[in-house]
């Protein structure tokens, strides 16, 4: 990643463009769109693990943000060498505890072993006893591997687990703006916060190559865009040093996660997207398979 001064809580480090060409996953054999896949479905293990635990979104969007970047470039982590759900537990964990936020590792092993329980579609009723029996058998080996990918996570990003959420810039700029004096501003900050959540989960790993501001008037530009909602007629997001030609990048990109989304959960169905190694190994093995005909 690209180093930010340390005087910027606004900024996050971008990933190079050398780190965005290949990873680490693919370089070991794992397609591009099986990646894509698997970062997709962590980012959705990511947020129901979240929301089960009670935490807010910007920390939820803070860790998946680290997780990216785990994951990214041939220096990164490879999915042939580390369990994708172990990876989000120790991502979420590390976040949560450097922030105001802290959860138990028994909170969060037992919360990511529920949702592995109920996949592929993360429906969050009450926990079932036998996941509660389950954690309880395997809980100082499960908080030991815990602790081991906290620590690799750490070492792969140099430590450098900085994350800026856009979400509070958001509301700044909306109240730039003068658009809450109304009721079509609050609908309007909820509609950019839709995009904001959603825009994690892009495979462009738009978090990753654009700085929080930009995304924060991308995201109002396009909600004001979808409720007709009106700003100032000057180019208003230069103010905010967000040229036109990033904003209709990222409004396109914002706007075709929605077929992505509808195209994994068509080729997946109720299959399971693999998160563990093993499961990898497998879906690779049967891709080949399937390759030669046999």
């Amino acid at each position: 990643m690209a180093p930010i001064s340390e005087l910027s809580h606004l900024m996050n480090p971008l990933a190079s463009s050398s780190q965005l060409e290949i990873s680490s996953s693919q370089l070991d054999g794992v397609s591009r769109g099986l990646e894509d896949s698997i970062r997709y479905q962590t980012m959705l293990l990511l947020q129901a693990a979240g929301v089960l635990l009670r935490l807010p979104q910007e920390l939820i969007i803070q860790a998946m943000v680290i997780q990216q970047r785990f994951w990214v470039g041939s220096d990164g982590g490879s999915m042939l060498e580390h369990d994708a759900m172990d990876v989000a537990s120790a991502v979420l964990y590390l976040t949560a505890k450097i922030s105001n936020h802290v959860v138990s590792p028994r909170q969060v092993i037992t919360a990511f072993a529920f949702l592995n329980f109920v996949r592929p579609n993360y429906e969050l009723t009450a926990l079932h006893p036998d996941i509660t029996v389950l954690v309880e058998s395997q809980y100082e080996v499960r908080r030991q591997l815990l602790y081991e990918i906290e620590s690799q996570v750490l070492r792969v990003l140099g430590f450098q687990i900085h994350a800026v959420a856009p979400h509070s810039l958001c509301i700044n700029y909306l109240q730039a703006l003068d658009t809450f004096p109304s009721q079509g501003g609050s609908q309007l900050a909820q509609r950019a916060f839709k995009h904001l959540n959603s825009a994690v989960l892009s495979p462009q790993l738009l978090y990753l190559t654009h700085q929080p501001s930009t995304l924060a008037a991308s995201a109002i530009y396009l909600a004001a865009r979808e409720l007709d909602t009106k700003l100032p007629e000057t180019e208003w997001w230069e103010v905010f040093d967000v040229d036109r030609e990033e904003l209709g990048f990222l409004a396109v990109a914002l706007l075709s996660l929605k077929g992505f989304a509808q195209r994994e959960r068509e080729y997946w169905g109720k299959r399971r997207v693999p998160l563990t190694v093993e499961d990898l190994q497998a879906e690779i093995e049967r891709r080949h398979m399937l390759e030669l005909g046999t």
